[in-house]
């Protein structure tokens, strides 16, 4: 995984050590834990952390479209959405398959 300096970019002057825990920790030390769990499956679990969470912005876009990157399939991708759906709320998983659609037809 790349070095990620999306907290940097955005919060960086705003809240320095905020955004330094999110490149350097939560992108940094934890996603590179590949030996616990594989990025693909670090990435199934985001997004449905996410959108459990009701995070139904572009964070959830972002991880989406990093979950892709990862090597979620569309079909792998439908069916976390439909088991969500369930668990977490039809309405958020539609505004999660809106999202996907757009990330998997890129």
């Amino acid at each position: 995984m790349g070095k990620v300096t999306a907290g940097r970019d955005v919060l960086g002057d705003f809240a320095p050590q905020f955004a330094g825990f999110n490149d350097d920790v939560l992108f940094g030390e934890v996603w590179s834990r590949e030996d616990k769990l594989t990025p693909r499956e670090r990435s199934i679990v985001t997004v449905s952390a996410l959108l459990s969470s009701g995070i139904l912005d572009s964070s959830l876009k972002f991880h989406i479209q990093k979950a892709k990157d990862n090597g979620v399939t569309k079909e792998e991708m439908v069916e976390v959405l439909t088991q969500l759906a369930f668990y977490a709320g039809w309405p958020k998983a539609w505004a999660a398959f809106r999202m996907a659609k757009e990330v998997y037809s890129e």
